[in-house]
């Protein structure tokens, strides 16, 4: 297995994602495109000193980009939405 810090590469810190923060509980990471949702939830209970209850995970597709006429894509890339057990917070997020 990968170390947890090569799974998660960032949290996301959207609107969406703080609606989610403080009514559900749940935290959104950007992760590698090969992480499973067991190899998640294992990082981020290993970076966080938390409890995971659940992990949704989704492949986000990459943006078109122009540079003059010429039109390229920016990579694809995978989202992990982690809920967390009561009680639980991820101190990176706090101060938001």
């Amino acid at each position: 297995m990968k170390d947890a810090r090569q799974i998660v590469i960032r949290p996301l810190m959207t609107e969406k994602s703080t609606l989610l923060r403080e009514g559900a509980n749940k935290y959104a990471f950007r992760v590698i495109p090969t992480a499973t949702k067991r190899q998640i939830a294992q990082a981020v209970e290993e970076l966080f000193d938390v409890h995971v209850r659940d992990v949704r995970t989704m492949r986000m597709q990459g943006k078109k980009k122009r540079l003059g006429r010429n039109i390229g894509r920016r990579p694809s890339w995978k989202k992990a939405i982690v809920t967390l057990a009561e009680g639980d917070t991820v101190d990176f997020f706090e101060g938001v």
